[in-house]
């Protein structure tokens, strides 16, 4: 079940109210979990029971997709009013710098959470900003067109696609590798995540001339990438080294864009990995998982 959390977030016109939706579970050091656009919490389903015994796990719908609502009238949907959000939750929440691990759009702004101090680690998993304004504008047509397919299918074709394998994977093959491992109840609630995703337009708008340029010195810092993303290729996890020189480099191997489901196993120990104190292990070993 999720809980919900209102406060305050600053706006050119006055305070404005954000309401955000998540679901907290385990015990240990907090750990703040953020899914890609179009998509809903429950992307982390797959891995969040294999933290919760050394985390305490903060899943949450970003503002205008799953069960939390679009940011109210005078807050753009753009980097700085997102994290301005996630800050907000985290003083509400009285998480006081918690580890981060994002996917995609959800994994650049865990980079930039990072990047103002606001964490203690920072997992990205193919993270949005390491592009060429190709392969930005590739992405974002993907992703445009997997919106229009999910908004012109009625639920009950979504229902029975998603009884078959070959259901699933053309439902949600883009961004999985292993689409036939997700369950049917999964596919159709996420389907219908990215039908109704209220901040679906602004915030691809708004990622348009997004990209992340900075250093984030001083926190460990993790980028992974699925050997057969689809959507964000991996050869932007070399141009995020470059940026991150610090960074722990892993590859996930068999994975796509959404990792968690197609090997959670590998991606919970990168993610407890990446927000251990003595961070960084041999990335070698995380591969091998």
């Amino acid at each position: 079940m999720a809980a919900t959390v209102s406060f305050s977030v600053p706006s050119p016109h006055g305070p404005r109210s954000v309401t955000l939706a998540y679901r907290r579970v385990g015990t240990g050091e907090p750990l703040l979990l953020l899914h890609g656009i179009g998509h809903h919490r429950q992307a982390w389903d797959p891995v969040v029971d294999l933290l919760t015994s050394e985390r305490d796990v903060i899943a949450v719908d970003l503002p205008g997709f799953g069960e939390s609502p679009a940011l109210p009238e005078g807050l753009p949907h753009d980097l700085s009013t997102m994290n301005a959000a996630l800050a907000a939750l985290c003083e509400t929440l009285e998480l006081d710098r918690p580890h981060v691990a994002g996917n995609s759009l959800g994994g650049l702004l865990a980079l930039e959470l990072g990047r103002e101090k606001l964490v203690r680690s920072v997992t990205a998993l193919s993270p949005a900003g390491f592009w060429s304004p190709g392969e930005r504008r590739y992405a974002f047509g993907v992703l445009q067109a997997m919106r229009r397919a999910a908004r012109s299918m009625p639920l009950p074709l979504v229902e029975r696609l998603s009884r078959s394998a070959a259901g699933r994977a053309a439902l949600t093959s883009s961004i999985y590798a292993r689409p036939a491992r997700r369950s049917p109840e999964a596919v159709v609630a996420e389907t219908l995540a990215l039908a109704n995703a209220e901040g679906f337009t602004e915030t691809l708008r708004a990622g348009t001339s997004v990209r992340f340029t900075d250093d984030v010195p001083g926190l460990p810092v993790t980028v992974a990438w699925g050997t057969k993303d689809r959507i964000l290729v991996r050869r932007q996890g070399v141009r995020a080294k470059r940026i991150i020189p610090r960074a722990r480099l892993v590859r996930l191997p068999g994975c796509g864009h959404v990792p968690m489901n197609d090997d959670p196993a590998l991606v919970a120990r990168v993610l407890l990995d990446g927000s251990r104190p003595t961070s960084h292990p041999d990335p070698a070993a995380a591969q091998r998982a």
